[in-house]
């Protein structure tokens, strides 16, 4: 472990030529981001999981009561230990050859079986009120987590992200930014165990390890600056979709449709073309003015962004398909609505369509 703990802190990993840890000491009103400052972050995410058990019992559910959002009790299933052994360890959907052996062992129809099972299979799907409550927490947690990012001269001058590097204060707002999104995405990961169980779950495992680790390394290596500025990108689009979801539980389709709709704009301007043209462009072109032999953590921090564009463009895809069959969706509806108009009015004039077909 000694011998790791001097090879990850290496100097030539994390910052340029003749840079050294000594030089990162606070003086002369330069303050610098310090690893150990991280740490802080675990006692922060179980303050925003009580901040959220919280908001879910005295702000989401009367919130989805005014929605119309209401909490469907599911019929528990009569304890049997043979029955929750099987579908534990074998199968949740038994076959019919396995239901008749398992009425024979339980002595029951195979009709109660079945019965069983069902109710044991609706007690793993969230209801929609659990997920509004989660839904609730996130999309609170991104529109904060957005305020914080500060209007400074690098939000609008990407230039200015390079300028006096390594050698850059590090502001209150930029602290607890980054203390805030390291946090929240820590709390997400302890309740991922009691969340509702999603299909891609491992995933979010890896995704929220991967963003504690980038943002992380960007923090320990002063790249707080560009850091930010990935974080903001990332968190301006997110809140629509949480919106969205919010409005799509409570049915409000015409408002879940309009939002969904934000969200896309916001996601293909800030994750197709800002990202790549402007974060991107930051970190793998413009050091090179400042520094003519890039650190390792250029390569590092540069492959991981890459990597994340890639799941950018594939995101997209998806949304581009979903926006796609909406579109269309939308049309054949009206081109039907226009279609069964004309049928109730020719059938007012006694005219038929077949009829109507053939004088066209």
């Amino acid at each position: 472990l000694y011998w790791l703990g001097l090879w990850f802190w290496w100097e030539n990993i994390w910052m340029p030529v003749n840079v050294t840890w000594a030089h990162f000491v606070d003086r002369d009103g330069l303050v610098f981001p310090k690893p150990h400052q991280l740490y802080a972050t675990i006692p922060y995410a179980f303050v925003l999981l009580i901040i959220r058990f919280c908001s879910e019992r005295y702000v989401a559910i009367p919130l989805a009561k005014a929605l119309g959002i209401k909490n469907v009790r599911r019929v528990k299933p009569q304890p049997n230990p043979v029955l929750e052994s099987y579908f534990r360890e074998c199968s949740k959907h038994p076959s019919q050859s396995e239901i008749q052996g398992l009425a024979k062992k339980c002595n029951c129809t195979a009709h109660l079986v079945e019965k069983w099972f069902r109710r044991r299979r609706n007690l793993e799907i969230p209801t929609v009120l659990r997920k509004f409550q989660e839904t609730t927490y996130c999309c609170s947690a991104d529109r904060s987590l957005n305020h914080l990012s500060s209007q400074k001269p690098w939000f609008y001058d990407i230039w200015q992200t390079w300028v006096g590097y390594p050698f850059q204060t590090l502001l209150p707002s930029q602290y607890w930014y980054y203390m805030a999104e390291i946090s929240f995405y820590w709390s997400l990961l302890f309740t991922l165990g009691i969340d509702n169980k999603r299909k891609d779950f491992l995933a979010h495992v890896v995704h929220h390890l991967a963003a504690i680790g980038l943002m992380s390394g960007s923090w320990c290596g002063n790249y707080v600056r560009l850091g930010t500025l990935v974080m903001f990108v990332h968190d301006t689009a997110d809140f629509w979709l949480e919106a969205a979801k919010m409005f799509n539980y409570a049915h409000w389709e015409k408002t879940c449709n309009t939002l969904f709709i934000i969200f896309s704009i916001a996601f293909f301007i800030t994750r197709i073309i800002l990202f790549p043209f402007w974060i991107l462009r930051a970190t793998l072109y413009q050091p090179t003015y400042y520094s003519t032999t890039p650190v390792i953590a250029y390569f590092l921090f540069n492959g991981q962004l890459l990597i994340l564009q890639g799941l950018h463009l594939y995101w997209g895809y998806l949304i581009f398909k979903i926006l796609r069959r909406f579109i269309f969706l939308k049309v054949s509806n009206f081109a039907s609505a226009e279609r069964c108009e004309t049928q109730v009015v020719l059938l007012k004039n006694g005219i038929s369509f077949e009829d109507q077909d053939a004088k066209t």
